[in-house]
């Protein structure tokens, strides 16, 4: 067995270092963006304008495409501006872009505790990260080292706990998306009925979903667009069934890791070209949901 040998390290200050600076931190991080500890994310961008603002350091993106992290970085200790821009971009980008869940990540090498105070205040309303940045150096090597201070606390919406949800209606759903895409949903409560006759459509505000006799049955979710439905069916994720709706010419969007569900772009076509394959998987979704 190899013996592991001790090395003394030391504590860099970044924005005291004459070669170092906060660019170089962002292109580590674009990198590599698994060193900050949230998870598998994709960069998206860097840089990034902001109308009527400044410029957002990244734009992250988990995996499974359906989360993006605004991600603005402080060399020293954070202050009240950095709050006030990591908020903001935050606010400009979950505006511009609503098909996704949004999270502010602010990242400092110091976070007082005044400050931590300050930020978990918004915690639950506005969903925020917080990391201190430490810079180590062994020898003539450096890393950067990421400490979660302040976690995001989600208050998501349960696709099983309906009392927790805005209740909404047709008309609702008709002008947010429109009559056509709907009417799609109707189509594929239709497809249901052949296996399940008694699940109807409960109208939430945030997506359509099923109930039987009254309780929520949300094997599967609709998000209807302006041009086409987001069908969110829950399912494992094993190679099998994805390779099926690969396979099939669905348009496969993603996987949503967190509540384990398919994610499928249907459009009017879908529903006669892929009646078959939807039934089955609807099916399997319903049948594994209720056993």
């Amino acid at each position: 067995m190899t013996e592991l040998k001790y090395i003394r390290h030391k504590i860099l200050s970044l924005k005291n270092h004459p070669e170092l600076n906060e660019k170089w931190v962002q292109n580590i991080i674009n990198e590599d963006p698994s060193i900050l500890g949230l998870g598998e994310l994709i960069p998206r961008d860097k840089e990034r304008p902001q109308p009527h603002a400044g410029r957002l350091d990244l734009l992250l993106q988990d995996a499974d495409q359906t989360k993006r992290y605004e991600v603005e970085i402080q060399l020293g200790h954070t202050d009240e501006s950095h709050i006030i821009r990591t908020i903001e971009y935050w606010d400009i980008e979950r505006k511009r872009f609503p098909q996704y869940d949004h999270c502010a990540v602010m990242i400092a090498e110091g976070i007082t505790s005044r400050f931590l105070n300050v930020i978990s205040l918004f915690n639950g309303y506005i969903p925020i990260i917080a990391l201190q940045m430490s810079a180590v150096q062994m020898d003539d090597k450096i890393s950067l080292v990421f400490t979660k201070v302040l976690d995001e606390l989600s208050l998501g919406l349960s696709y099983e706990d309906e009392a927790l949800t805005e209740i909404a209606d047709r008309p609702y759903w008709e002008d947010k998306a429109t009559k056509t895409t709907v009417r799609l949903v109707d189509e594929l409560l239709d497809i249901i009925h052949t296996f399940e006759p008694r699940l109807e459509l409960k109208y939430n505000k945030f997506y359509i979903g099923l109930a039987k006799n009254g309780q929520p049955n949300n094997f599967v979710i609709f998000r209807p667009k302006k041009k086409f439905v987001r069908f969110e069916i829950r399912l494992p994720q094993e190679e099998e069934i994805e390779n099926k709706i690969q396979e099939s010419g669905l348009d496969y969007m993603s996987y949503n890791i967190r509540n384990s569900r398919f994610i499928i772009k249907l459009n009017k076509t879908d529903l006669a070209k892929h009646r078959d394959i939807l039934i089955d998987l609807m099916k399997a979704s319903y049948e594994k949901t209720n056993e």
